[in-house]
């Protein structure tokens, strides 16, 4: 399960790269894939999440799946470019000042919430949801950390 890890910003408080691998890692599990992850300022997210969602400002994680990826698939023989994962450093670190959260585990938790996305997840419906935050808690908990 190849991560690619670019830490592309100087914010301070920055997890080190094996703890964003490892969260990634533990998210892919059971998933032969490549993502690409990401850490970037605001003035990237902003502009990201500007071309293409058409949002004008920073956001905590956007994901790029690579393609069409069969919806809660399980290993292959062969490493699938899954895609990227995006994640703003000072969106994150604001959003765990603000809402009283652990700064590793909110890192780790929009690490795992956008590779959820990449291996087809999402949050479109109550029943999307629910299980994506389902998964989501039970990838926390095995990392020791807390779901949120």
């Amino acid at each position: 399960m190849p991560v690619d890890v670019q830490l592309a910003c100087a914010c301070a408080h920055l997890p080190p790269s094996a703890d964003f691998r490892r969260w990634a890692e533990c998210a892919l599990e059971g998933t032969a894939g490549e993502v690409c992850l990401r850490v970037v300022d605001g003035e990237e997210s902003e502009a990201l999440n500007g071309k293409y969602r058409g949002v004008q400002a920073p956001t905590n994680v956007l994901s790029f799946p690579a393609g069409e990826f069969p919806a809660h698939a399980g290993g292959s023989a062969c490493a699938l470019p899954l895609g990227d994962v995006v994640v703003c450093a000072p969106v994150v670190q604001e959003q765990a000042r603000r809402q009283a959260k652990c700064l590793t585990g909110h890192y780790a938790h929009m690490v795992v919430h956008g590779v959820l996305h990449l291996r087809g997840y999402d949050h479109q419906t109550d029943q999307g949801a629910e299980t994506m935050q389902r998964l989501e808690a039970a990838i926390l908990n095995k990392l020791g950390l807390d779901a949120p």
